[in-house]
């Protein structure tokens, strides 16, 4: 670490802390040619997850996204907002172990998880998100999805 008061690069951690998410640590540190101490923080970055889109573009993870899709299936259904918020959180981690090392998932196996989450959760909800996702255009796909389900 370069000192910010002499610009020296010799230095000694006096100190480390662990935040208190455990994602990042603190130094206190002392500069060896001045004795000025000063903090520093370390933390974890993460190559994001990428969504590898039908067409072979590449896109980063939005949970955003995520939740507006999920928003619209659900609407008008008696899901509380906490439950949502769970059901993200379930589904980002999944998502994060099936994309593995290379931090990378088909968008087709991000919407089977939340077809698969949807289904224990709402069947409605789960119809609709479907009905988007699969892209229905007439009834009798409507009717199948509803057998594959009963």
């Amino acid at each position: 670490m370069r000192c910010p008061r002499c610009g020296m690069v010799e230095d000694k951690v006096v100190e480390s802390r662990q935040n208190a998410t455990g994602s990042g640590i603190r130094r206190r540190r002392e500069c060896l040619s001045c004795g000025y101490r000063f903090t520093s923080y370390e933390r974890i970055v993460e190559k994001p997850l990428m969504i590898i889109k039908r067409d072979g573009r590449r896109e980063p993870f939005d949970t955003a996204k995520l939740e507006r899709g999920i928003q619209r299936s659900i609407e008008k259904r008696p899901i509380p907002a906490d439950v949502v918020e769970d059901l993200l959180h379930r589904i980002e981690d999944e998502a994060l172990l099936a994309g593995k090392a290379a931090r990378e998932i088909s968008s087709a196996e991000l919407g089977n998880i939340v077809l698969n989450k949807l289904s224990s959760l709402d069947r409605v909800a789960y119809i609709r998100f479907a009905s988007v996702y699969r892209n229905f255009e007439d009834l009798g796909q409507f009717i199948k999805e509803i057998e594959v389900i009963s």
